[in-house]
Formats: C-alpha cells, sequence, structure tokens
C-alpha cells in the first residue's frame, strides 16, 4: 500500500502563488508515476500534470501551462505542485495520485492510490 498526503492548501488572491506537496509513505516505487489533479464542485475531476518518480517525464494541462510547475524530491518521497499566476478558475480540490507502473496517463482511472486532497481558492 502507498499512503498519500497533501499539503499547502489555501486561500490566495488571484495573482498569487501556492506550492502543494504530496508526500508518499508506505511501499513506495522507483518506476511509478505520481500525477495531480482537480476537481471543482459540479465538476469532473480533471487532470493538472504529472511526473514520473525518475522525473524524466512531465506533462501538464493545457489550462495551467506555462503557470505551473511539478517536481519531484525522491530523497523525501515528496512530489510538489508549484502553482503561479493562479487564476479564480483554478479554484477546486487538489489530490495527488500515484500509480506503479511507467505508463504515462492522463486518466484518474490509471492510477491506484490517492491522497485526501487540499482545498486551493482563489478569489478574483
Amino acid at each position: 500500500q502507498v499512503q498519500l498526503v497533501e499539503s499547502g492548501g489555501g486561500l490566495v488572491q488571484a495573482g498569487d502563488s501556492l506550492r502543494l506537496s504530496c508526500a508518499a509513505s508506505g511501499r513506495t516505487f522507483s518506476n511509478g508515476v505520481v500525477g495531480w489533479f482537480r476537481q471543482a464542485p459540479g465538476k469532473e475531476r480533471e487532470f493538472v500534470a504529472f511526473i514520473t518518480w525518475s522525473g524524466r517525464d512531465t506533462a501538464y494541462a493545457d489550462s495551467v501551462k506555462g503557470r505551473f510547475i511539478i517536481s519531484r524530491d525522491n530523497a523525501k518521497n515528496t512530489v510538489y505542485l508549484q502553482m503561479n499566476s493562479l487564476k479564480h478558475e483554478d479554484t477546486a480540490v487538489y489530490y495527488c495520485a500515484a500509480r506503479g507502473s511507467a505508463m504515462l496517463s492522463r486518466l484518474p482511472a490509471a492510477y491506484n492510490y490517492w491522497g485526501q486532497g487540499t482545498q486551493v481558492t482563489v478569489s478574483s
């Protein structure tokens, strides 16, 4: 089992920055993928970004490309999501998720492990 714990959410103003953290514990893996997803009220969970544990591959949703940066610290088993130039439409619960396979995916169903989520609210 893998446990994921997100932190770093909060209430900010448009244009501000936040950094989310996803700390992994339990059975971690060196070949897997960690993704960030978000879900706004009344909407489906959507892909934000992913990174392989090796750091070799990353991908971003078009809506956050150029503003968000995903990174990892393998020594701390932690993945980060640096969110800059936040917009009101970035308001959502942000989840990190992990899968043991190195196969890259933007689909929530492809991920086996999920954190509890952290709320990000951006006031306009």
